[in-house]
């Protein structure tokens, strides 16, 4: 197998989940790490025995094959593009843009190239997503037909160090946790046809709690409860939530229902978990999780996927297309709300192809 060099563009927190999950992933050869803060990329360098260098460098180099971008996400596609002009492909941290008219040109332009793009979230490909995928596809639920999926919490200034990007634009809980749960319900019963929504803001100004920035005022510019319903191609109909302004829930993450059972869907936001089905004549039921990847946080799989596949020469699963798709379905709902109206989604993806339960860990074919 031929090793893939990867270039990594972002040292936030997240570049340490990425970092620490290369290791499960012979084919990827991380080759150095950039950001626009010098001292971060030393940092974060020396941590993993890594060499630091800049963007430019990064962009320049020959034996650097894929620009993983996990800048922040008004940044997204300003760095992707530039990684595909360098002749590069290009894999970020969702969302793939701030808006469908932003992201498009990357699309077009990886075509044009020969080139790939692909975006996170790759936890649909998570054990127990994949696990759920296959009880559907076998008809352990029937005919899907209906389902919820919910994330609700009072907000990130909780926990994270500097929030404030959260509700700016670009943020808010629908771009922030909503590629998790359109992405894997995609993955389990396929694309979106249409969305209604309704948003709300219930506060102009938060404070964080976290350190280190206790108490500091930041703005909020975008909804942070937003609700709706999705129309799947397939005629199942899902009620959806995302919010930054609820204490406490008891909803599960995501609940599909049909003709013959009900399953319960994992966290979308992990990898693992417990999946449970039920029929009318049969309380819930924990069931095996039969694929790999169901142990831990794997938080660069969706990259390794792309390296298998570009030397395979088969699409890759956390597929530009699919970001594109899921970031059209949550532009939607401020379209909807806004406009009292249905909103048709125009893109199309290919559900991703199920991985075998049989892969050997490490591998992705």
């Amino acid at each position: 197998m031929e090793r893939l060099g990867i270039g990594i563009i972002g040292c936030g927190n997240i570049s340490e989940a990425y970092l620490k999950a290369a290791s499960y992933f012979p084919i990827l050869d991380i080759k150095a790490i950039a950001d626009i803060r010098p001292e971060a990329a030393e940092a974060r360098a020396a941590q993993f025995g890594l060499r630091a260098m800049s963007v430019e460098e990064m962009l320049a180099d020959p034996l650097i094959q894929i620009v993983v971008n996990l800048t922040i996400p008004a940044a997204h596609v300003e760095v992707s593009l530039k990684a595909l002009a360098a002749g590069k492909h290009a894999y970020s941290e969702k969302p793939l843009g701030l808006t469908t008219a932003e992201a498009l040109p990357l699309l077009h332009m990886a075509k044009e190239r020969g080139l790939r793009v692909g975006c996170a979230p790759d936890t649909f490909l998570g054990g127990s997503h994949q696990t759920c995928r296959k009880l559907i596809d076998e008809g352990a639920i029937g005919q899907p037909l209906a389902g919820s999926a919910y994330f609700m919490c009072p907000g990130h200034e909780r926990w994270h160090p500097n929030p404030a990007f959260y509700y700016a634009k670009g943020g808010g809980p629908m771009l922030d946790m909503g590629p998790y749960y359109i992405t894997a319900l995609v993955n389990l019963i396929g694309p979106v046809a249409r969305v209604a929504g309704i948003t709300s803001r219930a506060r102009s100004e938060r404070e964080i709690t976290s350190e280190p920035l206790k108490g500091t005022m930041i703005p909020v510019e975008v909804a942070t409860h937003v609700a709706g319903t999705l129309e799947f191609v397939s005629g199942a109909v899902v009620s959806i939530a995302m919010s930054f302004d609820v204490p406490r829930h008891r909803h599960r993450p995501i609940e599909l229902y049909g003709t013959a059972g009900s399953l319960s869907v994992p966290d979308p936001n992990r990898f693992f978990g417990a999946i449970e089905l039920a029929t009318a004549a049969k309380d819930w039921t924990e069931q095996p999780t039969e694929h790999p990847y169901a142990s831990g946080n794997y938080r660069i799989i969706g990259v390794a996927d792309m390296a298998h596949a570009i030397q395979s020469g088969r699409p890759h699963r956390a597929s530009g297309e699919l970001a594109f798709h899921a970031l059209e379905v949550m532009e939607a709902f401020q379209i909807s709300s806004d406009g009292g109206t249905y909103v048709t989604i125009e893109s199309r993806p290919e559900r991703p192809a199920m991985l075998p339960t049989t892969l050997q860990f490490g591998s992705l074919d």
